[in-house]
């Protein structure tokens, strides 16, 4: 069940929204498991491969190690990716595109949310190559006003400088009058704390639109 942190605000000003798990839909096993091949991992250990992928993502997210390092410390047995490699561009690429669908459910309440003149502002922990990706996408490019990428910020949430930053996109707006929506509980807890409200997403886009007073219910949206 979605349960605000915070009570939502009865007017908002800006609507700050992590990408993965709130926009986009999470990747499937079968990307997974592409993504694991690549990098040389038997078919049999792809499980190994996300954990072992996870363990090494927080400094890649943050900016702090770059592409080639991040898949340096992955590749399975005797595989090398070099700079300038095509496997390392295919990892690059095949990693980005596994974050890059979107819930259309959500993007419909969104265009909503954009049509009544609210501020749209994205908050993700995101690497270079994914951040530069989702720019380019045509939802991105009309929806949303901002983006905050924790790679060009240099931090990831839940560190206070994340949410402080965000906020500066949307242009400074009352925390009280900001929507923060995250599907990872200890983020909005983190945003809840500098007094925003939230919204803890498990991917029921009728309760985004419910948080929105702008809105009236969106037709279509999932229950």
């Amino acid at each position: 069940m979605n349960t605000p942190s915070t009570t939502p605000a009865p007017h908002l000003e800006a609507l700050i929204l992590d990408c993965n798990g709130v926009i986009g839909r999470q990747p499937t096993p079968h990307m997974w498991a592409r993504l694991a091949a690549l990098a040389g991992w038997p078919a049999d250990q792809t499980t190994d491969f996300e954990t072992a992928f996870w363990a090494r993502r927080a400094p890649y997210d943050a900016g702090e190690t770059t592409t080639h390092a991040f898949w340096r410390g992955l590749l399975h047995g005797q595989l090398t990716a070099p700079q300038g490699s095509a496997l390392l561009d295919a990892l690059r690429t095949t990693d980005a595109e596994m974050w890059t669908r979107t819930d259309e459910t959500v993007i419909r309440v969104l265009q909503a949310a954009h049509a009544t003149g609210l501020r749209l502002i994205i908050l993700s922990n995101t690497p270079h190559p994914l951040a530069d990706t989702l720019d380019r996408a045509p939802w991105c490019s009309i929806l949303i006003a901002k983006t905050v990428y924790s790679a060009r910020l240099g931090v990831n949430k839940p560190d206070p400088r994340a949410y402080e930053a965000a906020l500066a996109a949307a242009g400074w707006p009352d925390p009280a009058t900001t929507l923060f929506v995250d599907d990872r509980r200890e983020n909005c807890v983190a945003a809840a704390q500098l007094g925003l409200c939230t919204l803890h997403f498990d991917g029921d886009s009728q309760a985004l639109a419910t948080h929105i007073p702008q809105l009236v219910p969106v037709a279509g949206a999932r229950n």
